[in-house]
């Protein structure tokens, strides 16, 4: 049996870029359709939020002069773009997919409707949610803390490049030590970056629970739906 019914996997758009500086590296983007194609297949119902950072963040609109909500309305964009490239991965995996749009394009993507959202994941059909909030000045991490709770998610698993929070970046620092389960509390007064602050004030109200593990290790996913112990917990 696996350890939860339903998830929202938080998944960053820089990690779409594998080796490459810009853009969405064709390998990585079949990785990431594995992986979820790993845990849909034990019947987990799934929901992803994925950034646009590998083609634009809004805070490359102060560099550019471009006015910061006009910046993060392109940042928006970005995560359509990776939604539709992550869409295709999937089905072409042979999984039903919706992709969900908090900004109307009804061209490409089903405006955001709570109660069709969770139909969609009852009749396993994988959830990919773009454009953020559809709101500037939120993250996509803030994204993913509303789109789980009102979906009921049982869990967010953010996937990163790293194996879970440590005491200090581990890419910078040799001497930072990995920590394997933490609560909110302790997280925010240690002042680790795990997400936003409005993002992780969401699910620490609402007593959602984060695993960050990393997602380019092939089976990392499923292993953490089986009820293996990975990455960093953070909870009450």
């Amino acid at each position: 049996m696996p350890r939860f019914k339903r998830v929202l996997l938080k998944l960053s758009g820089e990690t779409l870029m594998g080796d490459q500086t810009f853009g969405i590296h064709p390998e990585q983007l079949k990785h990431y359709a594995s992986e979820i194609k790993a845990i849909a297949d034990l019947g987990v119902e799934v929901a992803i939020v994925i950034g646009g950072g590998n083609i634009f963040r809004g805070l490359q609109a102060e560099a550019t002069g471009i006015e910061k909500v006009q910046g993060d309305y392109m940042g928006m964009l970005a995560t359509v773009i990776n939604g539709m490239a992550l869409q295709s991965a999937i089905e072409n995996l042979g999984l039903f997919t919706r992709l969900i749009s908090a900004i109307e394009m009804k061209a490409i993507a089903e405006p955001y409707i709570r109660r069709r959202a969770i139909r969609h994941l009852e009749k396993k059909r994988i959830l990919i949610f773009s454009a953020g909030t559809g709101n500037p000045y939120f993250t996509t991490d803030s994204a993913a803390a509303l789109r789980a709770n009102e979906i009921n998610a049982e869990v967010i698993l953010k996937g990163t490049r790293v194996d879970g929070i440590y005491t200090a970046d581990p890419e910078k620092n040799k001497d930072a030590t990995k920590i394997d389960e933490i609560t909110f509390t302790k997280a925010i007064r240690d002042g680790l970056g795990i997400m936003d602050m409005t993002a992780f004030t969401l699910c620490q109200e609402n007593n959602l629970p984060i695993i960050v593990f990393d997602i380019n290790h092939p089976g990392n996913l499923r292993r953490i739906i089986e009820g293996e112990k990975l990455g960093t917990l953070v909870s009450q």
